[in-house]
C-alpha cells in the first residue's frame, strides 16, 4: 500500500512503524474471510482491510478521529484472526493498537461512553474493587429491567456477565513461593491475572498444584499486577506502560535474584500482551532490555507443559470423556498456539473434537461483550451453536474471558485447560464437574 506521510511525520517513531505495517499491506483482502466483524456485518468498513484504510487516511492527514472511524475500529475485537490469515505479514495488531491510542488522544467521545470506560479501566485491574463490583452487580441483578439499559444497554450486559454468586478470595493470589515437590526440575513466575482470581481463583489453584507436583518451584511475585492489557486496547497508552512497566520491574527483580526458566501465563489474552513487552518498550532506553528479557521468558502454561510432560498414569485419567477445546483467539492468532493444549488434553486421556469455526471469535474480547454487547451475543451464540454440533461432554479453554462468555449459553461444563490436566494427575476435581 502506497503511504504519503510527510518527513516531520516519519520522524515520530510511532508513525515510523504504521508506515511500515501500512506498506505491508497489498490489499488482497483474504482477511476479510476471517473477520469475525464482516463476517457478521458484511460491511468492507468493518474488516481489517476497510479499518487499515480508515486508519491510514486519519493518520496521514492529521485530523481529529472522526465518529465514523471510531465507530468501526471499536467495533474490532483485536481477534488477529487477520494475521493468521494475511499472506504479506501485516502486523495490524500493533496499528490497531496505535489508532486507538490516537484516537484516545483527538477524539471526544459521548459522556456515557467516557464514564463507561473510565469505570471499567479502574476496576476491572484491581482486584479488590473488581469484588466490590461484582457484589454490587449480583445484588442489582432483580433490577436488570430497569437499569439494563443504561450506558446503551451496556448495564445489562455487565449484569449478565457477573456470576451468579463470588467466590472466595484464594491464599494463592498472594505474593509467596510454592516450593516444588521433590527434586526441582524448574523455578517460574506466574501470573495471577486481575480479573480471573476474582472470578474463578481456582485456575491459579490448579496450576500451582500441577505444576509443584511436577517439580516446579512457582512464584508469585510481589509487585506484579496487571497486565496492562485491558487499558492498552483502551489506548490508554501511558496507563497500560505504568502497568507493565511495574510487573517488568517486579519480574526482573526476581529473575536476578533465583533465575527463572520461565513466566508462566494461563489467561492467554494477558499472555499475547506480556510477550509484546519488547516491542512496547522498544523506545524506552531504560526499559527496553528488560522488557524484551521478560517478553523471551513468557510463555503461556501449555507450551510450558509440553515441554515439561505429562507423567504416563495420567494417560488413562481423562476415560475417553469428549472434550470441545475452544481455542481463544488470543492463543491462536495472537501467540500462534494451536497444538499444545489439544495434545495435552489428548496425552491425560481425553476425546479432543474439533470445533467448527475455530477461528471465529466467541465475542469476549476483553471488554468486547460489554462495549458491543449485541455483536458480542450474536459471536456467542455462534460459537455455542458450533460447539453443540461435536456433542461434547465439557468445553475446554486457556482464557477466562472465553470461558465466562461462553458459559453464559452453553449447556455444559466450560472449564479451564489447567483444571483438567491437574485433576488428570491428581489434583482436584474441576468445580465445573462436580455433582
Amino acid at each position: 500500500m502506497q503511504t504519503n506521510f510527510t518527513l516531520a511525520q516519519l520522524a515520530d517513531p510511532e508513525i515510523q512503524e504504521a508506515d511500515k505495517i501500512l506498506r505491508n499491506c497489498v490489499h488482497c483482502g483474504f482477511c476479510t474471510a476471517t473477520c469475525p466483524t464482516f463476517v457478521t456485518l458484511g460491511d468492507e468498513l468493518d474488516s481489517p482491510r476497510g479499518r487499515i484504510y480508515q486508519i491510514k487516511d486519519m493518520l496521514e492527514n492529521e485530523k481529529p478521529a472522526p465518529s465514523r472511524i471510531v465507530k468501526h475500529i471499536d467495533r474490532c475485537l483485536s481477534c488477529l484472526s487477520c494475521m493468521t490469515t494475511c499472506p504479506s505479514g501485516v502486523h495490524y495488531m500493533h496499528l490497531v493498537d496505535h489508532a486507538r491510542a490516537y484516537i484516545n488522544k483527538t477524539h471526544i467521545r459521548p459522556l456515557a461512553d467516557r464514564l463507561l470506560r473510565k469505570l471499567l479501566a479502574v476496576l476491572l485491574p484491581n482486584p479488590r474493587l473488581f469484588r466490590v463490583a461484582l457484589a454490587g452487580a449480583w445484588a442489582a441483578r432483580p433490577l436488570e429491567p430497569v437499569i439494563g439499559g443504561l450506558f446503551g444497554g451496556r448495564m445489562g450486559a455487565m449484569l449478565r456477565l457477573a456470576p451468579k454468586k463470588l467466590p472466595k478470595a484464594s491464599p494463592v493470589d498472594t505474593p509467596q513461593i510454592f516450593a516444588a515437590e521433590g527434586e526441582r526440575r524448574a523455578r517460574i513466575a506466574m501470573l495471577n491475572g486481575c480479573a480471573q482470581p476474582v472470578l474463578q481463583p481456582q485456575i491459579n489453584e490448579a496450576t500451582v498444584r500441577l505444576l509443584n507436583r511436577l517439580g516446579v518451584e512457582v512464584e508469585v511475585t510481589n509487585g506484579v499486577g496487571c497486565c496492562g492489557a485491558l487499558v492498552h486496547h483502551m489506548g490508554e497508552v501511558d496507563a497500560s506502560h505504568h502497568q507493565a512497566a511495574a510487573n517488568i520491574q517486579a519480574w526482573m527483580k526476581a529473575h536476578k535474584r533465583d533465575p527463572l526458566d520461565a513466566i508462566i501465563i494461563n489467561a492467554s489474552g494477558c499472555g499475547t500482551t506480556v510477550k509484546d513487552y519488547g516491542f512496547m518498550f522498544r523506545n524506552d532506553a531504560a526499559m527496553a532490555k528488560d522488557a524484551e528479557t521478560v517478553s523471551s521468558l513468557t510463555k503461556d502454561i501449555t507450551e510450558f507443559l509440553v515441554d515439561l510432560g505429562l507423567p504416563e498414569e495420567a494417560a488413562s485419567a481423562g476415560q475417553g470423556r469428549r472434550v470441545a477445546y475452544h481455542s481463544a483467539c488470543s492463543m491462536q492468532h495472537g501467540q500462534k498456539i494451536t497444538q499444545q493444549p489439544k495434545t495435552l488434553l489428548k496425552m491425560a486421556g481425553f476425546d479432543v473434537v474439533e470445533v467448527p469455526e475455530a477461528h471465529l471469535c466467541c465475542g469476549s474480547a476483553g471488554t468486547y461483550n460489554i462495549m458491543q454487547p449485541e455483536l458480542a451475543t450474536t459471536l456467542r451464540d455462534r460459537k455455542v451453536a458450533n460447539i453443540k454440533k461435536v456433542n461434547p461432554e465439557l468445553i475446554a479453554a486457556g482464557n477466562i474471558g472465553c470461558i465466562t462468555q461462553i458459559a453464559t449459553a452453553a449447556d455444559v461444563p466450560v472449564v479451564h485447560t489447567v483444571e483438567l490436566l491437574d485433576w488428570a494427575t491428581g489434583g482436584e476435581t474441576p468445580e465445573g464437574l462436580r455433582n
